[in-house]
């Protein structure tokens, strides 16, 4: 498996950028993506980036992580890592809602 982990571009020169995140300072292959300015962020996955993403979002994904970093060590008090989450029912994505509509287990009558 592979994880993608958010960094923020600090240069980009000739398909490469100088890119800091979660475990310092990395060399990221920017073909995918294209050459990004300085303060854009970026999903990457084993140093080449995927995706651009907002500043939001990367943060979102690095509480993620630390979390699972947590979890792992056996800490259980996550929730403020995760407080776009916390207290709010589950919500199916827009794909999966139009799915459910179709089917006859998916109504709440049924």
């Amino acid at each position: 498996m592979c994880v993608g982990v958010p960094f923020q571009v600090v240069e980009c020169r000739g398909g490469i950028a100088l890119c800091t995140g979660r475990g310092g300072t990395r060399r990221v292959d920017m073909t995918l993506v294209g050459n990004q300015p300085a303060g854009t962020w970026i999903l990457a996955f084993l140093d080449t980036a995927r995706e651009t993403v907002t500043a939001e979002t990367a943060r979102l994904i690095a509480d993620a992580l630390e979390a699972t970093e947590r979890a792992l060590a056996g800490d259980t008090d996550l929730d403020h890592l995760f407080a776009d989450l916390v207290g709010r029912e589950p919500q199916l994505p827009e794909h999966l809602l139009a799915a459910q509509a179709l089917s006859p287990q998916g109504t709440k009558d049924a």
